[in-house]
């Protein structure tokens, strides 16, 4: 070891180069992963430091349909030095003839305990919701034409804006909302006819706990004093579980595509390591002429691409954990939550294990290959280099870092399936990828022997002869550009779902809280008025599942998004029309036992349940018992009425509850129809569907943004590595251009040639990241998003014509000197 090391050191005095694509590659690969895990790091930092603000309190206990019982008061006071109480709901604020949808809190005078309410113009919060005073945000202000001074309406309660809401210290432990904020009194909305038995609301009381209390010992002891009564528990720990989450799915996400990128760069790095080796083939046959072994070679080289690995890696992990700190003021002003930027270990050292993996998974293959090299190489051309397949130890190894740095990956991501299929698909990108390099040479050495001009043919000679660039061009930029062109076509595809198709089935409006004796006039109203092609009502409660056959629901279903939280009950005697029963049966008509319940289906089938199981639901504080006779299947894609459960009438009679509606209609007609019934009806809300859609388009932009500025990192790698294939292929080309100058090819017919070699190998990478794009697009919306799939052309022309563009640019850019090369100067060189 001790000699492999004096030979490693010595090989390095010589400098870097061949080793430059190396080190930027791995260092672009580690750079993005750390970047995405420290914001990732700091946001998480930022929340659980800023839980208790950001959550409004030490605690949270949250009621649906319901308020705190004075017994549930009692406790919270008697536990907490302070205690703030809320109503959370959705409404529709009017100005005359206009109406919008707003999320309405209302507050007490405790309210906020921690955090401050910044308002235009500044004053009290106290003072600016004295009265029937209110303060909104400053979009919904403007929608309807409101300054401070002028009144508007929610529900049958007239109200005076008072000051416009710029930050609501509590706005991130709400999630997603569909309508902007309006902020009054608590006490202001009674006889406002908004908070009716069976509306649907929210109750939220925030506790400031003492000092020394423990937060795990005060929520064991709240859920023993309130089992039973569907309360749900939230503490400063995870101040906006939501969005925790949605940030670990989003960033865990990138860091996949992350991978890509590495992987991208993996080809640079191989490419690397093997031109620096078969220059070194002399060498190495010398120190095997001298008596050293082959395990001696094997080690000296290793040790020299180990520590050009820590540099790069280190320079990664540089670029990308300080970057996210520098930026951090823009980035900030950017994010809806508080982050805490600094550098952090966990994703440095996540970056630097996946940098650290990926190298030696890319260069064990040419180095073990090494050993193939013999000494009677110095008595041949030693340009040949080793050839042939390395010992099947080296095979193995070499699936065995591949697999480790898979698991890795799906381990520390939390996206198992996800992980899984994304390395699935990269392995097939890969082998396709080779295939089509194989393929193109042959093709293109079949071509060139057919009638073409000089340039044409001296291009297809190039990219179908040995020792080319076809498939280190391929290969990066086929991968890069697949990346592209997958997030392409799913965001397109996205979108169309929702600009096209969802509103061709989609409700005009989504209407709730209609009491059971508004109803027969709702729908009366809803006759009367033209432009009305449909309308669906259903009863509606909400409840949470909290158990199944006796055991806690999450011991049995996990964190399944319909245990999160309460979910949507309806009843019906009979199989609601149109719906598809999968497995048992529905209860007659005139049943009136034991509670039972309809599950859908798809739901029912991920959560693990079985016909005959038992769930308790909550609702409305009581415990019901239900077993699950039938599954159906249930559509949400449609945005019509759907619900996780149904039970039989007899289960919830005496429960309080109203109705919901869909209302189909003409586009013009939505207005006049939104203005009649919201003024008959001052308490119930009219959800517009255009508008819930553009509010989660505008979630799905963002994430679609930071989706492809992580391709374009991974392109990025791509191009690194063709400018690496170029600057290799320089001292070749210098030399393909002098023999054909010494013939009498003209300057313009040997740069003809050149420029046509690359957009060929572009025009084929581009045309194979489209098809792989294409595939990929499709398995994503028809397996996860389960919709239909339609290829978007335009991106995946942008994606041939960036292909084309990347590698005319990249050739062209090391095709100068060549050219300028005087012929007799090269071939005496040669001699």
């Amino acid at each position: 070891m001790s000699m492999a090391w004096r030979i490693a050191l010595r090989e390095l005095r010589g400098g870097l180069k061949g080793f430059r694509v190396f080190l930027a590659c791995l260092a672009l690969g580690v750079a993005a992963i750390a970047a995405v895990g420290t914001v990732r790091e700091s946001i998480n930092t930022g929340l659980q430091r800023e839980g208790a603000t950001i959550l409004g309190g030490d605690a949270a206990i949250r009621f649906t349909y319901r308020f705190a019982t004075d017994e549930e008061r009692a406790w919270m006071t008697g536990n907490a030095d302070v205690v703030s109480a809320a109503v959370d709901f959705r409404s529709m604020a009017v100005v005359g003839e206009d109406r919008a949808l707003t999320q309405v809190k209302g507050v007490d005078g405790a309210y906020p305990i921690f955090g401050e309410v910044v308002l235009d113009p500044p004053m009290p919060l106290v003072e600016a919701l004295a009265g029937q005073s209110a303060v909104m945000d400053r979009v919904l202000a403007d929608r309807l034409g409101l300054v401070p001074g002028d009144t508007f309406a929610l529900g049958t309660g007239e109200f005076t804006l008072s000051a416009i809401l710029e930050r609501e210290p509590d706005a991130g432990a709400g999630g997603f909302s569909l309508g902007p904020r309006t902020m009054v009194r608590l006490d202001a909305l009674e006889g406002s006819g908004l908070l009716e038995p069976g509306t649907l609301f929210e109750s939220l009381y925030r506790l400031k706990l003492p000092p020394d209390t423990s937060i795990e010992a005060a929520e064991a002891e709240a859920r023993a004093a309130f089992d039973g009564a569907g309360m749900r528990w939230q503490d400063r720990r995870n101040g906006a579980p939501g969005l925790t989450e949605f940030v670990d799915r989003l960033s865990s996400f990138l860091v996949l595509v992350g991978l890509a990128g590495l992987a991208v760069g993996g080809v640079g790095i191989s490419a690397a390591v093997r031109a620096y080796l078969e220059r070194k083939t002399a060498t190495i046959a010398v120190l095997k002429t001298l008596g050293a072994a082959r395990r001696t070679v094997f080690q000296a080289y290793m040790i020299q691409v180990g520590l050009l690995t820590g540099a790069g890696i280190v320079l990664g992990l540089l670029i990308g954990g300080l970057t996210p700190v520098a930026f951090s003021p823009i980035i900030e002003a950017r994010l809806p939550v508080p982050a805490a930027f600094s550098l952090y270990a966990r994703p440095l050292l996540e970056a630097a294990l996946y940098g650290s993996l990926a190298a030696l998974l890319f260069t064990l293959w040419p180095l073990a290959r090494t050993e193939n090299i013999r000494p009677a190489a110095l008595f041949r051309d030693a340009v040949i280099g080793a050839r042939g397949w390395p010992r099947l130890v080296w095979v193995f190894l070499t699936v065995g870092v591949f697999g480790l740095l898979v698991g890795l990956a799906a381990v520390l991501s939390g996206l198992v399936t996800l992980t899984l299929w994304a390395a699935l698909g990269m392995v097939a990108a890969f082998v396709v990828l080779l295939l089509v390099a194989f393929g193109i040479r042959h093709l293109a050495r079949w071509l060139a022997r057919r009638r073409w001009g000089t340039a044409t043919r001296l291009a297809l000679s190039s990219v179908g002869g040995p020792g080319g660039e076809s498939r280190s061009v391929v290969l990066s930029l086929g991968l890069g550009l697949t990346v592209l062109a997958t997030i392409g076509q799913i965001d397109a595809n996205l979108r169309g779902a929702i600009a096209r198709d969802l509103p061709d089935v989609a409700p005009s409006y989504f209407v709730v809280d209609i009491q059971n004796a508004q109803l027969p006039e709702f729908l009366e109203r809803l006759d009367a008025q033209g432009g009305v092609t449909d309308v669906e009502t259903a009863p509606m409660l909400r409840g949470v599942i909290t158990g199944i056959n006796g055991r806690p629901a999450a011991e049995v279903a996990g964190d399944h998004w319909v245990l999160q939280g309460d979910r949507g009950i309806t009843y019906s005697t009979e199989v609601p029309e149109d719906t598809v029963i999968t497995a048992g049966d529905w209860w007659a008509a005139d049943y009136s036992g034991p509670p039972l319940v309809s599950f859908a289906a798809e739901e029912a089938e991920e959560m693990g349940l079985s016909l005959g199981d038992v769930l308790t639901i909550n609702v409305l504080g009581r415990d019901i018992e239900a077993e699950v006779t039938s599954f159906r299947e249930v559509d949400f894609s449609t945005a019509g009425i759907g619900f996780i459960l149904s039970m039989n009438p007899a289960a919830l009679s005496g429960a309080p509850h109203t109705h919901i509606a869909t209302v189909y209609a003409e586009p013009e007609a939505e207005a006049a129809i939104l203005r009649d019934v919201a003024s008959a009806f001052p308490n119930i809300t009219a959800i517009r569907v255009k508008d819930a859609i553009d509010r989660f388009s505008e979630v799905l932009r963002g994430i679609a943004a930071a989706v492809t500025w992580g391709a374009l990192a991974t392109l990025l790698t791509g191009g690194i590595v063709l400018i690496g294939a170029a600057a290799a292929g320089e001292r070749g080309r210098t030399y393909e251009a002098a023999i054909l100058k010494t013939l009498g090819a003209s300057r313009r017919t040997v740069l003809s040639s050149f420029a046509l070699r690359s957009a060929v190998l572009g025009a084929a990478a581009g045309l194979i990241a489209i098809l792989a794009g294409a595939l990929a697009g499709w398995g994503v919306m028809r397996f996860v998003m389960e919709t239909d799939y339609v290829f978007e052309p335009v991106s995946a022309l942008l994606i041939v014509t960036g292909g084309i563009v990347l590698t005319l640019l990249s050739g062209l850019a090391f095709a100068w000197r060549p050219l300028a090369a005087r012929p007799a100067q090269v071939l005496r060189a040669r001699e």
